[in-house]
């Protein structure tokens, strides 16, 4: 998934997820916490294989990845192309009102604009970009 979009998140908790980025997701997604403070969008697809590695886990592993699945919220797009994200996921990557929906690769993050600006300016130089491609091995 690709691309940065900026939207709103009404009174209610909406959230509109751009044509791009629903056509990756699928009409039904998942919605959970991220190690950074944002929020994780993962196919059904993805979310599969995610669930498949944690059951092939010992269970003392399988016991750290239960935040991930507490917090987690099946979501399913409106008429509208919307998801209603639960209150503790918009507190947890405090997400008030202005949003920035990011594609970032398999999944798609939900960022508080101002902190993603942030996030964004800090790793958008020429230092980051070149070695993002060395480790690639570009």
């Amino acid at each position: 998934m690709t691309g940065v979009y900026n939207h709103n998140i009404d009174a209610k908790g909406r959230l509109f997820i751009p044509a791009r980025l629903r056509e990756e997701l699928g009409d039904v997604f998942y919605v959970t916490l991220s190690m950074e403070p944002c929020l994780s969008a993962y196919s059904a697809e993805s979310w599969e294989v995610l669930m498949n590695k944690i059951k092939a886990m010992p269970k003392v592993k399988q016991i750290k990845m239960r935040p991930l699945f507490a917090h987690a919220a099946k979501c399913e797009l409106d008429s509208q192309g919307r998801i209603l994200l639960p209150q503790a996921l918009r507190d947890f990557a405090g997400l008030t009102k202005n949003v920035a929906v990011v594609g970032a690769g398999e999944t798609a993050e939900f960022w508080d604009l101002d902190t993603w600006n942030s996030i964004d300016s800090a790793e958008t130089t020429p230092e980051n970009i070149a070695d993002v491609f060395m480790e690639l091995d570009f």
